[in-house]
């Protein structure tokens, strides 16, 4: 008998994961069919099915308006109360990781 699914077990950031599925959700796709659908373009692509690039540059002050950069800060002090946090030393080292 051949096996009508098969399990898919990922860790996701909480925020990521929650931000995600409230779109999926918008879009009436639950993220079993989204992951479903994901894996049917990469088969079909033979590859990754969208571009996996580096930005420009980094979002600044500068460059961000005032509801994004009030949403950033939101997100940023719910973090906090939550103690959702890591020191900077711990920050730091994640960063210099992440140039390598």
């Amino acid at each position: 008998m051949v096996a009508r699914s098969a399990n898919v077990s990922v860790r996701v950031e909480p925020d990521i994961k929650a931000q995600a599925e409230a779109i999926l959700d918008k879009l009436g796709i639950s993220a079993s069919s989204f992951i479903n659908m994901t894996y049917r373009q990469v088969i079909l692509k033979r590859g990754i099915p969208f571009a996996v690039t580096m930005p420009q540059s980094l979002p600044t002050r500068d460059t961000i308006g005032d509801e994004e950069f009030d949403r950033m800060l939101s997100v940023s002090l719910e973090q906090a109360k939550s103690g959702d946090s890591i020191s900077f030393d711990a920050a730091m080292d994640k960063l210099m990781r992440g140039l390598e």
